[in-house]
């Protein structure tokens, strides 16, 4: 890491932190969306919102504090980028659910599980990654790893266009289901968005 001679604004790692978490959280809220009745979908809806609320409110503390700080622990434009994709990808899941309960959605297509599982993992690594923002180290392994789930949720979203098109539904019911198991593609890009900006700061660290 080179040498600094002023002192840098820390709290960010900490609001960092706190985004990625909430992020698990709402990964949390998908894999819940997976076992659940319909009845009990709207409650992990609202849940859902609420968590996406929080990180609306994460991502708007992150841009008032760097609004306000003189000195930065690394480039603005590269803070914004990392705040603007964390909030993405939660944007993402919390529309994937929403889609399910307006739609009525009565059964979720196979792989639609495998999608979400990508996800949760990416979530958890995340999570693990943003407190090493502090030193810059030990993060190769995670954008390497988040990279190859990006690269697995591209063959799941694949093989479930494959068979939402193979005669199975109606069309009305594939458009349907093609919005939400899009979405949650979006959302795996997002992780992978995420990644690469950690990548491009440990670079311009080292």
């Amino acid at each position: 890491m080179r040498f600094r001679l002023t002192p840098r604004e820390t709290s960010f790692y900490d609001m960092f932190s706190a985004s990625a978490d909430n992020i698990v959280t709402g990964s949390k809220l998908l894999m819940e969306l997976l076992g659940a009745e319909a009845s009990a979908r709207a409650d992990i809806a609202e849940r859902m919102r609420a968590a996406e609320h929080a990180g609306d409110d994460a991502t708007h503390a992150i841009f008032h504090q760097l609004n306000s700080s003189f000195i930065t622990p690394f480039d603005r434009e590269d803070i914004y980028a990392l705040a603007s994709s964390l909030d993405d990808i939660m944007d993402f899941m919390e529309e994937a659910v929403d889609l399910v309960v307006l739609y009525n959605i009565e059964e979720l297509p196979k792989g639609v599980e495998q999608q979400i599982e990508v996800l949760a993992r990416a979530a958890e690594l995340t999570a693990e990654a943003m407190p090493h923002l502090r030193t810059m180290d030990n993060l190769t392994e995670y954008w390497i790893e988040v990279n190859r789930l990006e690269n697995q949720a591209d063959q799941i979203h694949r093989k479930l266009l494959a068979h939402l098109f193979n005669g199975k539904y109606d069309a009305i019911e594939v458009l349907k289901l093609k919005q939400i198991v899009d979405v949650l593609e979006e959302a795996a890009d997002a992780f992978e968005h995420v990644a690469n900006t950690v990548e491009t700061i440990a670079v311009k660290e080292s």
